[in-house]
């Protein structure tokens, strides 16, 4: 969810510079792993487990309506991992009400490992989760993925439904 449907990227980089006064931008970070950016990360973990982080996090360009759309051919599940950040379970959940509202509770999971998802699809920015995915994996870009190169990349998602409908050419055409 973080980094895919919510733009944790701006709302960190925002809520850091308020804290500690130092600027970093998208091109700062590109490239670079969460552990590399922030000198103290004590700060940054104080930042992700304060209420209201999750809760707060600004919604990705274009994610509602491709969701929607995509709604209309196949079964959706938001699988996040929340268990990290305790704090995130309930405001993560409040969040998808808010922004995702056609989305039904039973297609939530907030988990602590994705490697229990067996979907024909994940949408992920990170290759740890995807690297176990049993179907096709899906990597969002992120700053800290654009050096990746080992798993498909989807830039924003105006791109998903066109790409899984090639996908699913492509299997018809193997089978």
């Amino acid at each position: 969810m973080d980094g895919v449907l919510a733009d944790i990227e701006d709302h960190i980089l925002q809520t850091y510079y308020a804290e500690t006064g130092i600027l970093l931008t998208r091109d700062d970070i590109k490239g670079k792993q969460e552990e590399e950016l922030f000198p103290d990360r004590a700060v940054v973990m104080n930042i992700c487990n304060r209420v209201g982080f999750f809760r707060n996090l600004p919604v990705m360009d274009g994610a509602i309506e491709t969701v929607k759309q995509l709604m209309e051919d196949y079964e959706i599940y938001i699988v996040s991992a929340a268990m990290e950040f305790p704090l995130s379970l309930f405001e993560k959940h409040e969040w998808l009400a808010e922004h995702f509202p056609f989305i039904s509770w039973r297609n939530i999971i907030l988990c602590g490992d994705k490697s229990i998802i067996d979907t024909d699809y994940l949408i992920d920015d990170h290759c740890k989760n995807l690297d176990f995915c049993k179907g096709k994996p899906l990597m969002f870009t992120a700053f800290h993925n654009v050096e990746k190169d080992h798993h498909q990349r989807i830039n924003h998602w105006k791109e998903v439904p066109a790409l899984l409908k090639q996908l699913e050419e492509e299997n018809l055409t193997l089978a």
